[in-house]
């Protein structure tokens, strides 16, 4: 039994993301210290990791999405993994602009989507 497209490509974005989270936001806790040349190494040692979900995921993807659709998909998936992120491992508090943000990111999908429904 094979997954369908849709399904393979949520999950190598949402696994490409948290990669991708952790690339572009963990060095500010854990390497502040360091010089930014090292936190740019790093990073860059987890993006590659990223890029290695993500690229799949967007040619999979785009067999049965536009292009337009796999942005917004990326924007939905990043913003509902980005939350947790910042409110369990950077200790961030929550805050209602994370709703706003969200609400803004559901008229998008509205929009990129609505030939589909």
């Amino acid at each position: 039994m094979t997954l369908p497209p849709t399904l393979i490509t949520i999950g190598l974005l949402c696994l490409s993301n948290v990669f991708m989270t952790f690339a572009w936001y963990g060095h500010l806790k854990d390497l502040n210290s360091k010089p930014w040349i090292v936190a740019a190494l790093v990073s860059w040692g987890i993006a590659f990791f990223e890029y290695l979900l993500q690229v799949p995921a967007n040619r999979i993807g785009y067999t049965v999405m536009n292009l337009g659709q796999l942005k917004i998909l990326q924007e939905v998936i990043t913003l509902s993994l980005f939350v947790p992120f910042a409110f369990f491992y950077m200790k961030e508090p929550l805050k209602l602009d994370y709703l706003w943000a969200g609400l803004c990111i559901l008229g998008a999908v509205y929009f990129i989507f609505r030939s589909e429904f």
